[in-house]
């Protein structure tokens, strides 16, 4: 049932934020807002904020934030519907008439939920009623005492009953067949029992109503071991979460909840004390199930079964849900042992073995990427190939845009440790040749630049670029495109370059050239000359060597460059996130990966 909009702001326009929240939290006028103490979280000082002139209320040590509905809703645990009636009886205002068709609607909710009830009531009794002490037995051996028992009133479905003619005394087939809870004997025409012979696990709604079951078998048998309620006008799977009705009580205590797979996990783990676990009713995580589980808890840990198969499970969870995070809602992933599931773990090990195993959980991220890395065969080209494409393909999913880019320079940072020239680089400092002749050479320069630590090393790079230009003019002549790319960092430096570059394109011959460079530039050269024990190493080299000498430091500046770059983009983002900046950062850091 959908309020019109006009009615919702009628009812905000009339409450202010402050008057709903005040009722149920001590705040203080600050500024514009107020503050005061947290409901969602235990906290010694303020950091709840309620601002009435944007209409919202906002926690800081929760992340909570929402309007006068939602506040109602998560601190009162109750539905849209109830929150709006309740706050418009406050303002003063008729309660909100829908139509015809919605009051049916909601009267057949009604009725379902009741037969439901009846129904989980009668077979929970069927437990202790003496003629069933396998089922309870099954129980009880699996270290479930009957207050745990009690509290999720678990039930048993002997064969054969008559629960079926009990409920037709008060309701319709028609009413008694919408709940999926009986299906139709096609032999016999009569109507049979969906958990005949199982454990029944009352699946309850956010607000505590049961509205589906789980079902488990006790005896070896062909049959499937869980099933699960049939999807009905009032139950989608994909869109409950098992037990989330009592562990959303602990939200305000932590922002953590542990996601398992079934029905009987849930049980267990609770029994021991961990009380914030939930399952996900029989189905791969939704999206749904997952925004719903965030408005509770922030730091969901999945946590599947530690076989092949529950491992690829948690995998597809990762890789589906990977698009919705961002730095509010995050998921983790705990990896059980070998053949145990959370069940298994927690009886063998108890309740401090498994808050130790969680300790270990990953963020998603680093569990996608751990899942391929130890898959990868590092040895080939191809492998590599496909996992820096299936990464960054992740990467690119992620709707939060700031994340996106952070997460993906993450995972390039990882990537590019797979190959060891580009991880060795950087800690060599200096632009290898992998041919065995330029090593002498690479050797030299480092020395150079070791001697000369007066200068820096970027004048150094030039200083040396343009002894080689000046000496060997028609060697430079053949690179003047690489040449004029550079952009040299020391203003005179540049204006020489430019220069010497203008005349080789003008097609002045050596002799021209040097007559006119030293008139201009006589303070420079000499200070070249001086400064460049290049030509201490270029002494007794041939053109070729000189040429790839040349090339070295050609590429040596632009890392540089880009290395200065870098440097003062990373600073700008530290100070302010900049889209732009962060563009031109991951460029100009792929440009040096590549170089």
């Amino acid at each position: 049932m959908k309020y019109p909009k006009e009615y919702l702001d009628e009812i905000k326009l009339r409450l202010k934020v402050s008057q709903v929240v005040g009722k149920t939290v001590q705040l203080k006028k600050r500024g514009k807002e107020f503050i005061g103490l947290s409901p969602f979280k235990n906290e010694k000082s303020p950091s709840f904020t309620v601002n009435d002139e944007k209409e919202f209320y906002h926690c800081f040590s929760s992340g909570e934030h929402g309007n006068v509905f939602d506040f109602l809703m998560k601190t009162k645990s109750i539905g849209f519907g109830e929150a709006v009636r309740s706050l418009a009886a406050e303002a003063g205002m008729q309660p909100y008439r829908f139509s015809n068709f919605d009051k049916k609607k909601d009267l057949r909710f009604q009725t379902y939920k009741n037969i439901f009830k009846e129904y989980s009531n009668y077979f929970h009794q069927q437990l202790f009623n003496g003629n069933n002490k396998e089922a309870l037995e099954y129980l009880l051996k699996r270290d479930l005492k009957e207050d745990i028992i009690e509290e999720f009133q678990l039930g048993y479905v002997p064969w054969q009953n008559n629960f079926y003619e009990e409920l037709l005394k008060k309701y319709s087939e028609e009413e008694i067949n919408l709940t999926g809870l009986y299906y139709k004997n096609d032999k016999t025409g009569k109507f049979v029992d969906r958990f005949n012979s199982r454990i029944v696990f009352p699946v309850n709604n956010i607000t505590g109503d049961t509205i589906a079951f789980g079902g488990r078998i006790i005896r070896e048998s062909k049959l499937a071991k869980y099933i699960n309620s049939p999807e009905t006008e009032f139950y989608k799977k994909g869109n409950m979460i098992f037990n989330l009705d009592k562990a959303k009580e602990l939200r305000s205590e932590t922002d953590e909840v542990l996601i398992v797979e079934g029905y009987m996990d849930v049980v267990s783990v609770y029994s021991s004390g961990l009380k914030n676990v939930i399952a996900n009713s029989g189905t791969a995580l939704t999206e749904r199930q997952i925004s719903l589980i965030w408005k509770f808890f922030s730091n969901p840990i999945i946590c599947l079964d530690g076989d092949e198969s529950g491992q690829k499970a948690a995998l597809r969870i990762a890789e589906k849900l990977f698009p919705l995070i961002n730095e509010k809602n995050k998921i983790f992933f705990s990896v059980m042992p070998q053949g145990m599931d959370p069940d298994d773990y927690i009886k063998q090990k108890g309740k401090d073995e498994l808050l130790n195993l969680l300790k270990e959980k990953e963020i998603i991220q680093s569990f996608i990427w751990n899942y391929y890395f130890d898959k990868l065969d590092q040895s080939n080209p191809y492998e590599i190939s496909k996992f820096e494409k299936e990464i960054k393909n992740l990467s690119y999913s992620i709707q939060d845009e700031t994340l996106k880019k952070y997460v993906l320079e993450n995972f390039l940072e990882k990537i590019k440790k797979l190959t060891p020239i580009q991880s060795s680089r950087r800690d060599f400092n200096y632009m290898p040749y992998k041919k065995k002749k330029d090593y002498r050479i690479l050797k030299e320069t480092k020395l150079l630049h070791q001697k000369r630590k007066d200068l820096s090393r970027i004048q150094i790079i030039e200083f040396s670029i343009l002894f080689i230009i000046l000496n060997y003019l028609e060697i430079a002549s053949k690179k003047l495109e690489n040449l004029s790319e550079l952009d040299f960092i020391i203003e005179k430096n540049e204006r020489l370059k430019k220069e010497i570059i203008s005349f080789l394109i003008e097609g002045n011959n050596k002799k021209e050239i040097n007559e006119k460079i030293n008139t201009n530039h006589d303070k420079i050269i000499k200070e070249i000359n001086e400064n460049s024990n290049i030509q201490i190493i270029i002494k007794n080299k041939n053109d070729e060597e000189v040429s790839n000498l040349l090339d070295e430091f050609i590429k040596d500046h632009k890392e540089q460059g880009n290395l200065k770059k870098i440097e003062s983009l990373e600073q700008k983002l530290i100070n302010n996130l900049d889209e732009n900046s962060y563009s031109e950062l991951i460029k100009l850091k792929n440009q040096l990966n590549k170089q």
